[in-house]
Formats: structure tokens, C-alpha cells, sequence
């Protein structure tokens, strides 16, 4: 017999027939038998599912006539239904339950290695996700609170298995196949981002990009107006796919949708090259004949290219294939990546697919001097096309009208290189169908997408690869004697083509150096610039300079301000502030700069700026007078300080000293004010901070370099909750380290009381607990007559450490003095981080009486910020306490909320130790199987922050279970 829960709950014969039981509660206790097949069930789980906390008077006896019926249904199968105390028993082949063969195939599928793998595994999973009968498992059972959360079980293992299925099939180019399961799993989950990325994924690669934009944007609209946040990383990232197409790297399809375009690619023989016989112009006007010919304006092909083969294919497919597309192909990106040179190298192999002529003009848009005009270009094209002078129109609508006409029925190849933007285009473009242009431009061109249908490729830094290659090609064995310094040096560079040739360039002139010698001139950000400048057009400096001209002033002021930004990428907020305007000066200013490829818009106002890039504005910003440098440093502090009490606040409304907040700045010292991100909820901060930990410990690190101790140590003292949400330890201690040396030097007690119990904190959650319990002990002694929310915090820290060394008793002591200091002085706001902790204590301590009433007194003062830290951290150790208590179905109900809003709220450490205890409490209580999936998942959140002890440690629980 076939035991089906992946929808209604039914029971089928061999021979496919139902004989599914009619009582509905006859129906519970079958499925919650299957589920827990081969293990004993208590009585009590089962009047859990059929009556939840109200089991009638004979509910005992309700049972046993579900049991005894369930056993005449099954006689003669190979289930076998038996009483073993506390309750009952069903034994058979795993393969007998829908759910238990849907986990097999799932960690069959989990098995198969990647690439290799992805056929097979798509397939299981797709076995699995076909066992699903309904949109619901255990669809017709009564509900109660135990049905809901094993059916929420198993719908989140379907959702998992999707997502993996759907993964599979986009590395094999089948994302379309997933279509149609993605929009109905979206439509039951509409605010589940990962499947919404997915979605936009396959809908791309399945050639649906509208349709895919349109996903995107109704679950982005969707999560503003139901949650407050705005789209996750996962999100941003698909459908940034969709907006500019990147080319494929490594084996396997492209994740975009695949373009083509419409000339043949000919790549065997090469087309006859006979002379065409004259053709009558179709434009109405008798006057002009073409004559004879067949151009050939390309330059010769690049010499010693190298590299660039995905953005090859990419020209290849686009206008070569079985379904060409119209539209020209361009290739975009700052300067120096060899767009030119890969644009020829692609024209001199597809050039015997044109033979009607190959024709090339340099619009010279971001070079020295003015750009071409399009009616000389138009000019030259024509002559070459056999117009002769003497009939050559003076006006360029004309010369573009006979361009037009004189390309409709030829097949011709176009090479329109360093476009300056898409006006200078319309006229320049052939009218056939048969032809093929490609373009090249620092800047993003986007508007040829819309008019003209364009394929939009960026090119970057060079693969490591690539690079390695180049280098060989130019300084030959010198490479392979030198590995490790040639994998340096072409880091330094950027992988940029240009730079790695200067580089190379400079070496081949000292034949004597060692590639090693000019490693340390290129690591010197000082002198980087200068040793990629060969003083003459090609230089790496003379392009972006070139660049820059092209730039209104307030861009190229932003370039240079940003030099004070320690990170690799910047907002629109940042920005801001650093220009001391608006969000829209900002916003139009950061455009002008990605147009231009000094900066690559990473997701919707957020952008990244290479190393070169951010050298280049240090030498921009050195030009200017010195006090520009201090004040925009200020500023950006100020901002970043602004929006750090802002995260503060919402994940610890009142953690520590009231004026400490109070300090951040609402203005600049230039009378602006400070700029501030929205991030209304804290998952919206926590997944700001995860974007931006780099460039906070780089200001408070410049901060305190510089001398202005007061800001770093603010910094660093409010960036540390969000870094208990988030992880990231060591980076964690480090920036408070330097802030608590800030604070020093200050001559604060108070700051530096504050800043020595949170890094006493920190080093707690290290595990260095003598080191720990000293630094707050000293906090503490410190402490005395400051603010009381310092000492507060002091004692509770110290009462922290205390409890980590092995004394709960006198953890205990300490938390109820900071509760009873924070009550005393009418300072109630600030005791949930001591109540909080205590109920924890107490646990300890083996007083789970007193641990449930501080955890809900904890809870009732932070009613209005249900995602604070010390609000989800009482939540787990309520929950600790019922379970002590013996209050199981409490603390069930308890572990599944505190879970679930762990996981709403996007604090990923707490999220882990909750799936982590939560399993515990599964084990504890007999349910094995369901506390896999937990330990899974509390494995997968403690590697995401790196945890690699706890993982060893869970690994080994999930090897002992499966085992």
C-alpha cells in the first residue's frame, strides 16, 4: 500500500485503487503514523493533531477506534500497524509514504555534484516534486495547530526542493521548464523573494525579459506596501541580468536570454567575393547608380589578442543563428577593456559572411579632440559604396536617407567604434535585414535597447585566466617562471587589457627586471597610476581623463570626493551626503558616472567602483584645496554615523546611554543636513549593513588614523548590534577594538566604559572568556558615576561572562543588579537588555520559573519593537523555560513563533541559535525527523557566518541521526 500526504490525505492500494479512510481524524492519525514511519508515536502527539489543547473526555478511546480501523484497512500489506508504548507504531518500506520517498529523492538529488550532476538531479526532483497532489500537504485534516505546522514543514521542503530543481535546470539552459511551477509557488508565496529571483531568472533565459521586469516589479511593489522593505540582494541581482546581458563564463548556457540576431556567422568557406552588378537605387530619385564595389574599412585585426572568448561567442550567437534578431550589438565599459580590439578581432572573422562590404568609422567620442560628425561618416560610407563626389547630398538627412536605401538589400557588416552617445547612431545604421553592426562605447547607450532593439553586452576586468594568458602572450616564459607574481601583478592591474599591456610594455623595456620588481611600484597605491602612465594617448590616465571630460562638473566632484569612501561600492544617500546636496543631485550624478563606466550600477542606487577607478579620484581630490578632503570625511562620517543610530535604535531601542545617540549630528558643520538612507525595518538595516561592514570599519579606522577619535568610536560602538545580528565576528572585534582605543584617547569614562563592555561582549561570543570577563569587570569599575544605562550595560555584560565561565549563580546576582539599577533610576527603558539576559541566567541556574517571568517582562517593555535583538532573544529563552517547565505544547508553539520571526526580522545569528535549539527541543521530545530539517537549516545559517566549529558540530548530529 501507498500512503499519500503531498495533498489530501489518501491511501491507495497496489493496483492504484483508494481506500482512503472517510473520518477525517481516521485521516490525521494515518498521516502523522506515515510521517513518523518506523518510530513510536505518543498518544498525546495524536490528540495534539485530531483535538489540539481540548481532547475530548474519551479521546483515548477515540484512538483506539482510529487505530483499530486503520489496522483492518492495511491487513495483508506490507504495512504493519502495532501497539508499543507510549502509543503506536507503523512499520514498513520508506518508499510506502509520498513524503518519505519526496526527502529520499530530494538528498539523492542534494548528492549529485555540480555541473556534472545537474541532469540526474533535475530529474529526481522533479520525480519528487511530482509526487505533490494538491497545493497543500495534509490538505483535509482538521486544523489544529499541530496540522498547520507539519504542513508548513513540508511546504517549505517543497518550496527548498523548487528552488533546487530550478537551479539545475538554469545551469542547463532549461529555465523555461520552471516557469510555470515558479509563478504558481509565487502566487501561494508571493513575498518570497528567492522564488521571485528564480522566476525572473527563467523567464529571462527563456527569452520572456518584459515579462520577467514585470515579476520583479510587482513583488517589489508588493513588499513595500506589505512589509516596508524593499527588494533583497537575490532579487536585485536577477534582475540585473535582465537589464544588461552578461556574457557567459565557463561552460554551460548564459543565464540571460539568448540573442540573435539577423547574418548568418560564417565560419567555414569563405563567401564568393564576385563584384555585384549595379543596382538601381529603390529610393524613388533615378539620379544615382551605385557603382561596383565592395568596401573593406576595417582596420587591420588586433595584434596579439587574447582573451574575450564568452564576449566572442556573444557576438557570434547574436549574429549567427537559426532565429536572428535585428538590432545592433554593443559592447560597453570603461576604458581600457579592449572593446575595440574585440569588436575587430569578431569583424575579421565574421567578414565572409558580408559580402556586400565591410564597413568601420571611429567617431573619436571620447578621445582627443572633437567627436566625428555622423554626416561626414555618412559621407564616407556612401563613397565607398560607389556614390560618386560630384552626387554625394550636402545635407546629412539626405546622405542618411541614401545610406538607408543603398543598405536595404546588401548584406554589410558596420563597425561604429568610441560612440560618444545613441543620437550620434540613428543615422549610421543600415536598413537591411541582412546587415550586421556592431558598436562600441564607454558609454551604456541604453536608449538603443528601446529604439533600435540593440543587444547590450558590458565588458569588465579580464577572467583571471584571460589575464594569466595575456600575460604570457606578451612576456612569454617569463610567466611561467614567475606565477605567482604575474597573478599579482595582473590583479593590480585591474585585469584591464590596457593596463596589463603597459605593464607588460614596461617590462619588455627592462629585460634585466623580474616581473616581482614591478610588483611593489604597482602595490604602492601612491604610485600605481604612475607606473600604468606611458605619457603618450594610450596611457590608463589619458583615457580616463579623456573620460572625465565628458563629465558635468557635479560628477567629476563626486569622482573625486569619493575618494574619502573606504568601500568598494556607494548609495545614493552616501553620495549625498557627500556632496551636501539632495538625493536626485546624487542620484543624476552616480547615472552620469555609470553611463560612463567609472562606476557599474550593481542593483537600483547602488554602485561599484573598481581599485583604478578609486586611485584616479585620489589624485582628482589631491588637486583640490585641502579642505575639501576634511570636510567630505566629515560628512560622510556623519552619514554613515546617522544611519548606524538609526539601525541602532531599531534593534536595540534602548541598549546602552541615552545620550550617546544623542550626539549624532543633524547637520554638517557646512549647515547641511545629514543624509540618511530609508530603512524603515530591520531587515532593510541589517541587509544595508551587510553591504556596507567594509566602508564602517574603514571609516573607523580613518577616523581614528586622522585623529578625530570621537566620531570612530561612536562609529564602532554603534555598528556593533548590527554585527551580533549579522555575524562576522572577527571583523566585528576588530572595528571595536580600534573604537575602544578611539575612546581612549578621548578621555571619556563613559565612552570608554561603553565601548569596554561591548567589546567584552564580543570577545564572550569568541569564546575568549577570561579575556572577556576581565575587560567588563573594568567596565564595570569604570562605570561608577557615569550614566546609569552605562553601568546597566556593564553589569549585564559582566554577568554575561560570569554565566559563560561556568558560575549561573552569580550570574544571576549580577543580572538582577542591573535590573534592579535600571528600575531604581527610573531608567525602565533600558532593562530589557538586562531582563532579557537574566531569563537566560536563570535557566542556567535551574530556575525556569523566574527565567519565563524576566523573559515575558522583557517581551512586555518592548511590546512596540517586536524584531528587537533583546526582544527575539527573550523569545528563546521563554521558550527555554517552557520546555524546562515541562510546558510542551507552550514551548512548540513558542519555537515555531520565535523561529519564524527570526527569520521575518533577517538577524541571522539569532535565526541560527533558534533552528538550533529548536532541534533540540524536536529531539527531545521523539520527533527525529523533523528535527533534521531544522539542523539543516540552523547548519546552513551558522556557515553562512562562518561558524565552521558549530558546523563540524552539527554535521556530526546529522551524521549520527541519518546513521
Amino acid at each position: 500500500m501507498f500512503v499519500r500526504l503531498l495533498g489530501p490525505v489518501e491511501l491507495r492500494t497496489a493496483d492504484g485503487r483508494s481506500v482512503e479512510p472517510a473520518a477525517a481524524k481516521r485521516r490525521a492519525t494515518l498521516a502523522l503514523l506515515a510521517l513518523e514511519l518506523g518510530r513510536t508515536v505518543p498518544v498525546g502527539r495524536f490528540f495534539e493533531l485530531l483535538w489540539g489543547d481540548a481532547p475530548p473526555a474519551r479521546a483515548r478511546a477515540a484512538l483506539q477506534g482510529h487505530i483499530a480501523a486503520l489496522r483492518k484497512l492495511i491487513a495483508g500489506s506490507d504495512l504493519v500497524l502495532s501497539t508499543r508504548p507510549p502509543g503506536y507504531r507503523l512499520d514498513g518500506p520508506a518508499g510506502a509514504v509520498d513524503a518519505l520517498l519526496f526527502d529520499d529523492l530530494v538528498a539523492r538529488a542534494a548528492a549529485q555534484s555540480v555541473p556534472d550532476g545537474d541532469e540526474a538531479a533535475a530529474g529526481l526532483l522533479r520525480r519528487a516534486l511530482g509526487l505533490w497532489h494538491g497545493p497543500a500537504a495534509l490538505a483535509d485534516l482538521p486544523e489544529t495547530d499541530l496540522r498547520d505546522a507539519l504542513a508548513d514543514r513540508l511546504r517549505k521542503e517543497r518550496t527548498l526542493a523548487l528552488e533546487a530543481w530550478t537551479d539545475r535546470l538554469l545551469r542547463l539552459g532549461l529555465g523555461a521548464d520552471a516557469v510555470s511551477d515558479l509563478d504558481r509557488a509565487l502566487e501561494a508565496d508571493p513575498w518570497n523573494e528567492s522564488l521571485a529571483a528564480q522566476l525572473v531568472l527563467c523567464l529571462n533565459q527563456s527569452g520572456r525579459s518584459w515579462d520577467a521586469l514585470d515579476v520583479y516589479h510587482r513583488t517589489r511593489r508588493r513588499l513595500a506596501t506589505d512589509l516596508g522593505v524593499g527588494p533583497g540582494r537575490a532579487l536585485r541581482s536577477a534582475v540585473s541580468d535582465v537589464l544588461v546581458e552578461e556574457p557567459a563564463r565557463g561552460p554551460g548556457p548564459a543565464a540571460g536570454p539568448r540573442r540573435t540576431a539577423a547574418v548568418p556567422f560564417a565560419s567555414g568557406k569563405p563567401a564568393s567575393r564576385t563584384t555585384p552588378a549595379p543596382r538601381q537605387l529603390p529610393s524613388g530619385d533615378d539620379r544615382f547608380t551605385a557603382s561596383p564595389s565592395v568596401p573593406d574599412q576595417l582596420p587591420r585585426p588586433p595584434a596579439g589578442f587574447v582573451g574575450r572568448a564568452a564576449e566572442l561567442r556573444w557576438l557570434a550567437d547574436r549574429f549567427g543563428g537559426a532565429h536572428p534578431v535585428g538590432g545592433p550589438g554593443v559592447l560597453v565599459g570603461p576604458a581600457g577593456t579592449g572593446k575595440t580590439a574585440t569588436a575587430l578581432q569578431w569583424a575579421h572573422r565574421a567578414a565572409p559572411g558580408y559580402p556586400d562590404g565591410r564597413l568601420f568609422a571611429d567617431l573619436n567620442g571620447f578621445g582627443p579632440g572633437r567627436p566625428v560628425e555622423p554626416g561626414a561618416v555618412l559621407g564616407r560610407f556612401l563613397r565607398a559604396l560607389g556614390v560618386p563626389e560630384a552626387e554625394l547630398p550636402e545635407d546629412r538627412a539626405a546622405r542618411a536617407a541614401l545610406f538607408r536605401s543603398l543598405s536595404r538589400d546588401r548584406r554589410l557588416l558596420v563597425v561604429l567604434d568610441d560612440v560618444p552617445d545613441a543620437r550620434s547612431l540613428a543615422d549610421l545604421l543600415p536598413a537591411g535585414p541582412g546587415c550586421a553592426t556592431v558598436v562600441t562605447s564607454r558609454s551604456t547607450l541604453e536608449d538603443l535597447v528601446v529604439t533600435e532593439g540593440a543587444g547590450l553586452l558590458r565588458l569588465g576586468p579580464l577572467p583571471a585566466e584571460e589575464a594569466g594568458h595575456l600575460l604570457a602572450h606578451l612576456l612569454g616564459p617569463r610567466v611561467a617562471a614567475e606565477p605567482e607574481a604575474a597573478a599579482r601583478l595582473a590583479e593590480l592591474c585591474g585585469r584591464l587589457p590596457l593596463a596589463l599591456r603597459i605593464a607588460a610594455a614596461r617590462l619588455a623595456t627592462h629585460p634585466a627586471w623580474a616581473i616581482a620588481d614591478l610588483v611593489p611600484e604597482l602595490a604602492d597605491e601612491r604610485t600605481r597610476l604612475h607606473a600604468l602612465d606611458t605619457r603618450g594617448s594610450s596611457s590608463l590616465r589619458a583615457a580616463l581623463d579623456s573620460t572625465l571630460r565628458h563629465m558635468s562638473d557635479m560628477a567629476a566632484h563626486l569622482l573625486a570626493l569619493l575618494a574619502v569612501h573606504p568601500g568598494t561600492e556607494t548609495d545614493v544617500p552616501a553620495a549625498a551626503a557627500l556632496l551636501g546636496g539632495g538625493p536626485a543631485e546624487a542620484r543624476g550624478a552616480l547615472s552620469a558616472l555609470a553611463a560612463h563606466h567609472l562606476l557599474t550600477e550593481i542593483s537600483p542606487g547602488r554602485y561599484r567602483r573598481c581599485d583604478l577607478i578609486r586611485l584616479y579620484g585620489v589624485e582628482l581630490l589631491d588637486e583640490r584645496h585641502a579642505s575639501e578632503r576634511g570636510t567630505a570625511t566629515a560628512a560622510l562620517a556623519d552619514h554613515y554615523l546617522a544611519t548606524l543610530a538609526h539601525g541602532a535604535a531599531l534593534l536595540q531601542p534602548a541598549p546602552g546611554p541615552r545620550d550617546l545617540g544623542d550626539r549624532v549630528p543633524a547637520q554638517r558643520s557646512d549647515g547641511h543636513r545629514t543624509a540618511r538612507p530609508h530603512l524603515p525595518t530591520v531587515r532593510s538595516i541589517l541587509e544595508w549593513f551587510r553591504d556596507e561592514e567594509p566602508a564602517v570599519r574603514g571609516l573607523v579606522s580613518a577616523a581614528s588614523e586622522g585623529g578625530d577619535h570621537d566620531r570612530s568610536w561612536r562609529l564602532a560602538y554603534h555598528a556593533d548590534g548590527l554585527y551580533y545580528s549579522v555575524g562576522r565576528r572577527t571583523d566585528r572585534l576588530t572595528c571595536l577594538r580600534t573604537g575602544l582605543d578611539a575612546a581612549g584617547r578621548t578621555g571619556d569614562p563613559a565612552a570608554v566604559a561603553a565601548m569596554e563592555a561591548v567589546t567584552a561582549r564580543a570577545l564572550s561570543g569568541r569564546g575568549r572568556t577570561a579575556e572577556a570577563h576581565q575587560l567588563a569587570r573594568r567596565a564595570v569599575d569604570r562605570s561608577s558615576g557615569t550614566a546609569d544605562a552605562v553601568r546597566v550595560q556593564a553589569l549585564t555584560v559582566l554577568a554575561v561572562t560570569t554565566a559563560a565561565g561556568g558560575r549561573p549563580d552569580e550570574a544571576v546576582r549580577l543580572g538582577e543588579r542591573a535590573i534592579a539599577l535600571a528600575e531604581a533610576h527610573g531608567h525602565a527603558e533600558h532593562a530589557p537588555y538586562a531582563l532579557s539576559n537574566t531569563a537566560g541566567f536563570h535557566g542556567l541556574a535551574g530556575d525556569p520559573a523566574r527565567a519565563l517571568r524576566r523573559a515575558r517582562e522583557a517581551r512586555a517593555l518592548l511590546v512596540e519593537h517586536p524584531l528587537a535583538v533583546f526582544h527575539l532573544s527573550a523569545m528563546i529563552n521563554e521558550a527555554h523555560a517552557l520546555q524546562l517547565l515541562g510546558r510542551y505544547g507552550d514551548a512548540e508553539e513558542a519555537w515555531r513563533q520565535t523561529v519564524e520571526r527570526c527569520r521575518f526580522s533577517g538577524a541571522v545569528h539569532l535565526h541560527a541559535v533558534a533552528e538550533r535549539h529548536f532541534a533540540d527541543f524536536l529531539l527531545a521530545t521523539g520527533r527525529a525527523p523533523e528535527a533534521v530539517g531544522t539542523l539543516r537549516a540552523a547548519r546552513g545559517l551558522y556557515g553562512l557566518l562562518g561558524e565552521t566549529t558549530v558546523v563540524r558540530a552539527l554535521d556530526e548530529r546529522l551524521a549520527t541521526l541519518a546513521g
